[in-house]
Formats: structure tokens, sequence, C-alpha cells
């Protein structure tokens, strides 16, 4: 006969959740106490010590600088191609190389050009005799007049075949079209070239120009021939540059138009692809400024210390851009407000 279950076996599983839920509610009070709450409370803010600095937000009119980063260029920068199909036979310039007008670059493989030029001459030569013989039986009436045109027929067009064999024989020698200097190399000994494919690079140092992106916004304040000064990271120094050109068409991405400054160089080599900036004066608007050491950055986030009836109050801000050694203010503050010159004065 099976025994009924003892009264103590029922109390010892209650007993043991009852120790469980007491774990549980005791160690959320714990989070409770020791997990901040997530809603931004109300800052009461702290006593500004007596000898604390406090500056006055300062409403002012500005004009701010613009700073416009562009790229240097060569007006007058050339690829040399070839003009004939053949292997590229030596090479005597290399990128940075400085080069003047006429001199040997390249040349390439000229043999078949060599065994045209051979056979040409032979033609120009057998005809140049027919030519003449005829020529003489004319004067003998001895010939008629037709033979004597067909034979000088024959001779002037081998000596075009001769004049256009010895055009395509100077193709094989690369030479350079202007004073300046090798960008880039572009061919290797050995490598085949084609009509058309782009063998070297050269440019003119002498003749170079600054390419800045300029925000339509700001467009108004370029004109032909005017001067402004633009500062270029190598050779690092500040250079004058003329207005040259201003671009018509308006980048669909960047909304920029493009504008063309020439630079003038005092002996300096510039090189293509340096960086180079100009600045550029807004028209001016009011604005407020504080001191830049007066925010406090946490993340992202800009926050000064407004100081009211003697005490600190938190307050987020943003900030644009420094003017003349302070910074300014986009919103948050008002004019006249005064805020701790140094927020480490919490600490």
């Amino acid at each position: 006969m099976p025994m009924k279950p003892s009264l103590k076996n029922y109390w010892k599983p209650l007993v043991l959740l009852a120790a469980v839920i007491a774990m549980i509610v005791y160690a959320g009070g714990m989070l409770k106490e020791k997990t901040p709450p997530t809603r931004v409370e109300a800052e009461i803010g702290f006593p500004v010590p007596d000898d604390a600095p406090v500056v006055e937000v300062v409403g002012e009119e500005i004009s701010p600088r613009v700073e416009i980063v562009g790229t240097t260029q060569s007006d007058r920068r050339i690829q040399i191609g070839a003009r004939i199909n053949a292997y590229v036979k030596e090479v005597f310039a290399n990128a940075g190389d400085r080069v003047t007008q006429g001199q040997l670059l390249i040349t390439l493989d000229d043999r078949e050009i060599q065994e045209q030029l051979a056979a040409v001459d032979a033609q120009l030569r057998q005809a140049s005799r027919e030519y003449q013989r005829t020529k003489q039986l004319f004067e003998q009436n001895a010939a008629t007049e037709q033979s004597l045109t067909a034979a000088e027929s024959a001779f002037n067009t081998a000596r075009a075949n001769m004049d256009r064999v010895k055009v395509t024989l100077s193709y094989a020698q690369v030479t350079s079209p202007i004073d300046g200097m090798v960008i880039e190399r572009l061919v290797e000994v050995g490598d085949l070239a084609n009509p058309g494919q782009a063998l070297i690079a050269v440019y003119d140092p002498s003749d170079m120009r600054l390419d800045v992106p300029v925000p339509v916004r700001l467009i108004e304040k370029f004109a032909l021939g005017e001067e402004r000064l633009a500062r270029l990271d190598y050779p690092a120094g500040i250079y004058t540059s003329t207005v040259k050109e201003i671009v018509g068409e308006i980048d669909p991405m960047t909304r920029t138009r493009r504008v063309k400054l020439q630079l003038t160089s005092q002996g300096e080599e510039i090189l293509p692809g340096t960086f180079g900036r100009i600045w550029i004066e807004e028209d001016p608007r009011p604005t407020l400024l504080i001191p830049p050491e007066s925010v406090k950055r946490v993340g992202q986030l800009e926050l000064v210390y407004v100081v009211e009836d003697g005490r600190a109050v938190r307050r987020l801000i943003k900030t644009g851009s420094l003017v003349d050694g302070r910074l300014e203010v986009i919103s948050g503050l008002e004019p006249g407000m005064r805020i701790l010159a140094n927020p480490a004065v919490r600490e």
C-alpha cells in the first residue's frame, strides 16, 4: 500500500522558492541604487568660487575667412605619344629629369622602316635614271611627250614615297616639344608601342596654375585679372596668383565652380599635384564670440557653464569657426551672458 507524502516534503521546495525570490528582489534593489536614471534631470549648478575667472559673451560683426584647398597644374603638360607601331629600343629620360626642346627622349626600333627606306631609295634612283634618259630622248625627238610625262610621274611618285618613309623614320626618334621637365615615363625598353599610345609626359614648371573649387555662394568674390595670395605646401611659401579663368560649369556633387589662378614663381620649380590654399573673406555677419578654452567637450557635445546668481549652470552650445583667436557660437548662448572662462574650475 503506497505511503502518503509527509507535510515536511511539501515545505522544502516552497522554502527554496522563497529564498530565490528574496535574492532577486534584493539584487533588483541594489541595481536600482547603482544604475543612473536615463532621464536627463535639470541641473541646479554649483557655487562659483570667488576667484573663478568669468567672461562675458560678446556680440560682434565678423567677416570670416574661408580657406579653399586646390591643386597645382601645368598649363603646358604634354603627353608624347607613339606615331608608329614599334618596340621601344632605348629610353634616355626619367621622371624629374630636366629636358630641352628637341632633346631625344626615346628611340623606337626602326629596322623595318630602314628596309622600306632602302627599297624606296632604289625605286627613286631607278625612276630618276629613267626620267633623265627619257628627257634626253625627248629633246632629241626620239621619245614621245606621253612617255616623258609617264617617266616624270613615276619619278615624282618615287620621290614622294621617299619623303613619306623619311617622315615615318623620324617618328622612331621621340623628342621633347618644349623646354621643361619629365613628369612621367610610361614605357620600358622592350614594350610594344602602338600609334596613339602615350610614351612619356613633360611639363613646363615655369607655367603653373592653382585650380581651386570655389563654393557657388562665394564665386562673386572673384574677378578675372585680380591678384590673390596663395600658400603652397611645396615649395613651401606664399605666392602671388592672378585669376586666369572662372569655369562656368557647376560641379553637381560639390556645388562648386573651378577657378584657375596663374602662379608667379620666384625661380622655384613648382610641381604639378601640389596642394595650395587661398582665403576668401565672407560678407560681414553678426555673431557671438567666446574664448575657446571656456568650452568643454564631452564626446561630440560642446558645453559651457553659465554663471547665474553665483552658481554655474551647464549649457549645451554649438560652435563655428575660430575668429582672431576667439570661438564663434552658433547657438546656445545670448549676448551679455556670463560664463566660466575655465570649465576645470568645477574639478
